[in-house]
């Protein structure tokens, strides 16, 4: 969700007015449950961390935070406009495709990399994931974090009424929209796995999954307002149902979820033999 491969097939593009919104409400979301798996990580002055489709700049900012002024933090995005404009020196910022771009690794590697809602969007994931472990240091952290619509598909798992049955429709075609256009429904779920193969150590997991919060609420109508004209392109819904939902939406009775968000995190192999100061980080 932050964001992404951006070309025409990328639905939630970052050049609409509604894509900052939705940022906001991410961040609400899931900035909590990212800077908890960080901080367990051990992340601190002096390191050097690379934000990987940094959409919005509350993860970044965050990041240089922790790092302070003898670390360094890189946010790169397809689309960084959102994070360039905030950036201010304190975090470097650069436009960069992770599936097409050599690494920007610093002599020596990144000491963390991370990216939140990314590759679920992305065509060739294989190929950033390799070349985020590429940019690692050895010793250094993967943090992946991603979504899985498929283990909760519905909008309101509790499917009470007519205006629960509209959401969770319209969420169905929400997500025929992400499937044609190459999102993997159900990536999250594979990345403890995915780092394993990568051949990353330390490999743990955990899921997140938020539900009846205001943010929800914001993202939900955020959302749609972005997709609408393709819903209503498509023949997926009408306008009539569009305006219906967001009414809904608008007066708070709906018990809105997201997609569960996986986060896993792995390391580089130090070489055989060394033992160095980043081995004290659980």
């Amino acid at each position: 969700m932050a964001d992404h491969e951006y070309d025409s097939n990328y639905l939630l593009d970052n050049r609409q007015s509604e894509a900052g919104t939705r940022f906001g409400a991410l961040s609400e979301l899931f900035d909590p449950v990212t800077f908890r798996h960080v901080d367990r990580l051990g992340v601190g002055a002096g390191m050097r961390c690379w934000e990987v489709g940094a959409g919005g700049p509350s993860l970044p900012l965050g990041l240089a935070e922790r790092v302070g002024p003898t670390g360094s933090v890189l946010a790169t995005d397809i689309d960084a406009s959102w994070t360039r404009d905030v950036a201010d020196g304190v975090i470097e910022v650069r436009t960069h495709d992770v599936a097409a771009d050599p690494p920007p690794a610093p002599p020596g590697g990144f000491d963390l990399v991370h990216a939140r809602l990314v590759l679920v969007h992305i065509a060739d994931r294989a190929e950033a994931l390799r070349r985020m472990v590429q940019a690692l240091k050895p010793g250094g952290w993967l943090l992946l974090e991603d979504a899985d619509p498929m283990l909760i598909p519905q909008l309101c798992p509790d499917e009470s009424g007519p205006e629960q049955r509209l959401a969770n429709r319209l969420r169905s075609a929400f997500r025929t929209l992400m499937a044609e256009r190459g999102a993997d429904l159900a990536y999250g779920r594979t990345l403890p796995r995915t780092l394993r193969e990568a051949g990353l150590t330390d490999v743990q997991a955990d899921a997140y999954f938020p539900i009846t919060s205001p943010a929800c609420t914001v993202l939900e109508d955020a959302t749609v307002r972005q997709v609408r004209h393709h819903l209503v392109d498509r023949g997926l819904a009408t306008d009539e149902e569009i305006d219906h939902h967001l009414a809904n939406v608008a007066a708070g009775g709906l018990d809105l979820g997201t997609a569960p968000m996986v986060s896993a995190w792995g390391r580089r192999p130090q070489p055989h033999g060394l033992v160095g100061e980043e081995d004290g980080l659980r």
